[in-house]
C-alpha cells in the first residue's frame, strides 16, 4: 500500500520543505515523490541537506506541468485543505486516510495531494481529488507547516497497516482518476448542450455531482456506463434538434 501512494507536492515554495518531506517519506517507507510545477530546485543544496539520508528519493522525483496529469495514472485521490466552502461539505481527518487505502486492492495507486505553503490548493485543484483531508487546528493559527502536515498523515497511515493482514480488501477497482476527468468534461458538455447547466457558471452545479459520484468511488466499468449515458443523451439531442 505504501509503495502504491504517490505523495504530490503542488507548487511547493521551499526547498527545505521538500527535503523535509522526503525525510519523513522514508521515515514511513514512502518513495514516490511527485512536484507540480515546482518553485524552487528540488535538486538544491537546501533540499538535500534536510533530506539527510532520503536524498535518493529527490533524484527519483517526477516533475509534472499540472496536478491532473501528477494523478491521471491514479485511483484513489486525496486532496488537503484548510478552505471550507459550499463544494467541500464532507471532510475526514488524517487518521480516516489509511482506512481508505485498505480498502484498496495492494496494485491499486492512490495519491495524497498538498498544496502550496501559502494558500493551499485552489477550488480547480481539489476538483481532482475524490476525498477531501483536513486536520484538525485551532483559529488562532489553522494552517500547519507543509512538511509537518505530510509527516502527521503519513504516521496516521503508518499507524493502519498492520490492519492489512486482517482486512478482505474491497473487490472494486476505482476508475483512474484521468478515465473520470474525462468522464466529468464529457458530462459537462452534454448538460450544457442540453441546458441543464447554466452556461455563465456551469461548474456550480458540475461540482456537486464530483462530490456524490467521489463518495462512491466510480469503478471503470461504471464510468463507462456514464459515459454511455452522456453519449446517448448527444445522440437524443442531436435528434431533437435536427
Amino acid at each position: 500500500m505504501l509503495r502504491t501512494t504517490a505523495i504530490v507536492l503542488v507548487e511547493p515554495q521551499g526547498a527545505l520543505n521538500i527535503g523535509s518531506v522526503c525525510r519523513v517519506m522514508m521515515n514511513f517507507g514512502f518513495n514516490d515523490l511527485r512536484l507540480v510545477n515546482p518553485r524552487v530546485d528540488h535538486l538544491s543544496d537546501e533540499a538535500r541537506n534536510m533530506a539527510v539520508k532520503a536524498g535518493s528519493l529527490l533524484d527519483k522525483a517526477v516533475v509534472f506541468s499540472d496536478l491532473a496529469e501528477a494523478v491521471a495514472d491514479c485511483h484513489l485521490v486525496f486532496g488537503t485543505t484548510r478552505r471550507f466552502g459550499k463544494y467541500r461539505e464532507e471532510f475526514i481527518g488524517p487518521d480516516a486516510i489509511g482506512e481508505r487505502l485498505l480498502t484498496l486492492p495492494p496494485s491499486d495507486r492512490a495519491a495524497l495531494v498538498f498544496g502550496r505553503e501559502d494558500h493551499g490548493l485552489t477550488t480547480a485543484e481539489l476538483d481532482f481529488c475524490q476525498v477531501l483531508v483536513t486536520i484538525p487546528t485551532r483559529d488562532e493559527l489553522p494552517s500547519m507547516n507543509l512538511a509537518q502536515a505530510v509527516c502527521l498523515c503519513l504516521y496516521e497511515i503508518e499507524k493502519k497497516i498492520d490492519d492489512r493482514q486482517s482486512r478482505i480488501p474491497d473487490t472494486r477497482t476505482p476508475a483512474l482518476s484521468q478515465n473520470l476527468e474525462n468522464m466529468y468534461q464529457h458530462m459537462r458538455q452534454t448538460l450544457l448542450d442540453i441546458e441543464y447547466l447554466d452556461p455563465q457558471n456551469p461548474d456550480h452545479i458540475l461540482r456537486a455531482f464530483r462530490r456524490i459520484f467521489g463518495r462512491s468511488d466510480l469503478t471503470e466499468r461504471e464510468v463507462l456506463i456514464l459515459q454511455g449515458l452522456w453519449s446517448r443523451i448527444d445522440w437524443l439531442d442531436g435528434q431533437r434538434r435536427n
